[in-house]
């Protein structure tokens, strides 16, 4: 439960991404500053946390030994997440976006088998915990619910622009999160992690930079100022306590599934959001059904998620 707690915390900071970069765009900003100032403006924050802990040679030693991997998996887990969700922004409403990027609850829970366990020296691959993906499916279906008004307002080419980046996002940030918690195996904390990736996606968000000066020139005072707020909120505080939360329940598929699921949330903090800074309209009826279904849905989750853990606790008093 706690886990749960912390996941829809991080789901309130996350939620001032959708929302300032909807404002970005339309203040006419670019997507390619969006996306790399957001990393610039976290790595100072994140070195100065890592090094008061004393943890950055710990880090260094443990990048230095699989640094392929550290490459890769940052790659996959921070520039193909947030790349395409700022470029979606570019093409619809933070509403749209936050809404589609709810299928990284599904994506999660099918990724399972891609993971092994290893139990009493065997390697044992992952199942898709079925249960989970059925009480996500019901998340997914207030998430459309919430969709529909608005989907009948917005161009064809608005939903492919803003739909297809963010499901290729949806599958990226879970995958890459569990992978580099697979490699660092618990051995260093959730800061040293976030650091970690951060500098080795860091090539990407250089070349990103430099392509965005040379096309669309240096971004405005208040686009630097507004991903700095991303920066601070949704790269440091929300990553942190998002990563936190999976890593006490990396070994479990059942309650990994349930902390993923918890981003669903950010859509309710989008829709107030918007509605209070930037003016959109007041959900419609049929949105606010979605919203109920979606609060249902992490409930069940919530209440699965105890009785898994009551029922494991059983089992090991028994065995012990």
């Amino acid at each position: 439960m706690k886990e749960i707690a912390l996941g829809i915390l991080a789901s309130l900071f996350f939620a001032v991404t959708f929302i300032l970069n909807h404002a970005m765009e339309m203040q006419g900003g670019s997507w390619l500053w969006s996306a790399s100032l957001r990393f610039f403006f976290m790595l100072p924050f994140l070195l100065i946390i890592v090094f008061y802990r004393k943890g950055f040679s710990q880090l260094s030693g443990e990048m230095k030994a699989q640094p392929i991997a550290w490459l890769l998996w940052s790659f996959v887990g921070f520039v193909l997440f947030y790349a395409p969700l700022t470029f979606a922004a570019a093409f619809g409403p933070g509403w749209l976006v936050s809404g589609t990027w709810q299928f990284t609850i599904v994506a999660g829970v099918l990724l399972a088998p891609l993971f092994v366990s290893v139990i009493a020296g065997k390697t044992i691959r992952q199942k898709i915990p079925f249960i989970s993906l059925l009480i996500s499916c019901v998340i997914l279906v207030g998430i459309l619910l919430i969709q529909i008004p608005h989907a009948q307002s917005v161009s064809s080419r608005s939903l492919i622009l803003g739909i297809l980046p963010v499901i290729v996002a949806a599958f990226a940030y879970p995958l890459g999160n569990r992978k580099m918690m697979e490699i660092c195996g618990g051995r260093i904390d959730t800061f040293q992690r976030v650091l970690g990736m951060t500098i080795a996606s860091m090539p990407a968000w250089i070349i990103l930079a430099i392509y965005a000066s040379l096309t669309v020139g240096l971004p405005s005072a208040s686009q630097m100022f507004q991903s700095l707020l991303v920066g601070i909120s949704s790269g440091v505080i929300a990553t942190v306590l998002f990563f936190i939360a999976t890593d006490r329940v990396r070994d479990h598929q059942g309650k990994l599934a349930a902390v993923e699921a918890t981003q669903s949330t950010e859509i309710l903090f989008v829709i107030i959001g918007e509605v209070l800074l930037l003016g959109i309209a007041f959900p419609s009826s049929i949105a606010l059904a979605g919203l109920g279904v979606i609060i249902v849905g992490m409930l069940l989750h919530s209440y699965y998620t105890m009785i898994m853990g009551k029922k494991n606790a059983v089992q090991q008093n028994i065995s012990s």
